[in-house]
């Protein structure tokens, strides 16, 4: 039979291909009205508990990874502080997976159930971490591996940290289909997974986020055991929400109250999906570009109902800037003998700047580390900058203008943790959950959904409905 794959008619069947592909039914989680059960579909297809999901990790080179204590950054930071800040900085070092990054941990759980399920391959849509713990564990399952992957612009450039991620794919075994930057990305995916009838290993899935719920947990327990207390504040990258999200309900489940703060690079002014900004920037993951769009509307991936929601387990959203984050990159290697890639760095210099507002007793956690190669390293990124035409010099980062230039602090007074409005951030996503549903009244059962999304009390929520005509029943 001969299907129409358009980009319309391919999306049209988003839900047949999940259902195919990962085993989910979303269509049994929708509730009359705009909502669905979110706790329900988190325990799909399996409901995992903890130590389940730590014993499937174990077996296959994921987590435990060490909590250490960055005594060198902390020094640093208190000298920037009054009389008495300056919390303990500890990292969460991801880099020890399979694979090298926290991305392990989704990974290992996709490919138990495609190898459990009776699937011949996995596959996957990602800008390279991803893709490499997916091929890694694949590997050693005996399944095949389809990395979908944005590498080019129309001229087919690509970046060194894209063309890293790209090789170590390759290295893994997985075979790697490079797009062109565009929006076909998600279309051309979900037209993979129906022609090949393989396991969809999405980052976005219940079973990809509850992979994640282990690193919260573990921290949690690590922190307990090095200092007889919690952390106050735990540090996530924030990209799509998964991270976050995963990290925040294995805080949870721990019994722990830590804040829960996540971190991007500014990179506003540049539109990701722009043939011209796309080798502008000069990070790929945990920044903006990608970041806000998806925490004030999370339903735009490949998956009808994206499990990674940000809203839902935030705290806080602060944003650093491109040059703040390759300073700390490089003080982490000089001062602590850590050479990490740039997606933990985010955070790190997030909690950098953080710390000095905290207490000396405290305790801030970096929840994640990634392993570094010839490409991510800030030499290959400000070399592949300078010939974009992005000046590099030292300065005070405010001043940056992503695409423009990229400023490093002129000393680590200058490095900022920058707040970002959550009000304006959920105000957003109903604004969306508005346009997008074409609500003009809303349930008690709508009400409730957008308290539990937003984490705003119920009057609020009626008041910003207000703001875009929708009356409340």
């Amino acid at each position: 039979m001969n299907r129409d794959n358009s980009y319309e008619s391919i999306l049209s069947r988003q839900n047949e291909i999940m259902l195919s592909s990962t085993g989910i039914d979303y269509s049994k989680f929708e509730s009359e009205g705009i909502g669905f059960d979110y706790e329900k579909m988190m325990r799909e297809p399996e409901d995992f508990s903890i130590e389940e999901i730590r014993k499937i990790q174990a077996d296959r080179a994921v987590g435990n990874t060490p909590l250490l204590e960055m005594k060198n950054l902390t020094a640093l930071a208190r000298k920037y502080a009054e009389p008495g800040k300056g919390a303990r900085i500890f990292v969460k070092d991801e880099a020890c997976n399979a694979s090298g990054s926290f991305k392990a941990r989704r990974a290992s759980m996709a490919v138990y159930l495609a190898k459990k399920l009776g699937y011949k391959g996995v596959a996957c849509a990602t800008s390279g971490n991803y893709g490499a713990a997916v091929a890694a564990q694949a590997a050693m399952a005996g399944l095949h591996c389809i990395v979908v992957q944005e590498c080019y612009d129309s001229r087919m450039v690509g970046q060194p940290e894209i063309l890293e991620k790209q090789r170590i794919c390759e290295a893994y075994g997985a075979e790697v289909i490079q797009l062109t930057v565009g929006p076909e990305l998600f279309s051309t995916y979900l037209q993979i997974l129906e022609e090949t009838g393989y396991f969809n290993a999405s980052l976005y899935v219940p079973f990809a986020i509850a992979g994640i719920e282990t690193l919260g947990y573990e921290l949690v327990e690590q922190c307990r055991e090095k200092t007889g207390k919690d952390p106050d504040v735990v540090v996530c990258t924030n990209a799509g929400g998964g991270n976050l999200t995963g990290t925040a309900r294995g805080v949870k489940k721990a019994g722990s109250k830590a804040q829960i703060v996540g971190a991007s690079v500014d990179l506003s002014g540049l539109h990701m999906a722009s043939d011209h900004d796309f080798n502008r920037k000069s990070f790929t993951t945990g920044h903006t570009g990608f970041s806000i769009p998806f925490i004030t509307w999370p339903d735009r991936s490949d998956v009808p109902r994206n499990a990674a929601r940000f809203l839902r387990y935030a705290d806080r959203y602060v944003i650093v800037k491109q040059g703040e984050t390759f300073y700390i990159t490089e003080a982490l290697a000089s001062l602590e003998g850590y050479e990490r890639g740039p997606a933990g760095n985010t955070s790190l210099t997030a909690a950098f700047a953080m710390a000095q507002d905290m207490d000396e007793d405290q305790i801030i956690i970096v929840q994640e580390t990634e392993y570094t190669g010839a490409g991510k390293h800030p030499t290959a990124q400000l070399t592949f900058a300078k010939k974009n035409g992005v000046e590099i010099k030292f300065g005070n980062p405010d001043d940056d203008k992503p695409g423009e230039n990229i400023i490093f602090p002129s000393d680590p007074s200058f490095i900022k943790a920058r707040e970002f409005d959550m009000n304006a951030l959920r105000r957003s996503y109903i604004k969306n959950a508005v346009k997008n549903n074409q609500l003009q009244k809303a349930t008690r059962a709508d009400i409730i959904y957008l308290s539990e999304e937003t984490k705003l009390s119920e009057d609020e929520v009626i008041q910003k409905l207000k703001e875009f005509d929708v009356e409340a029943e």
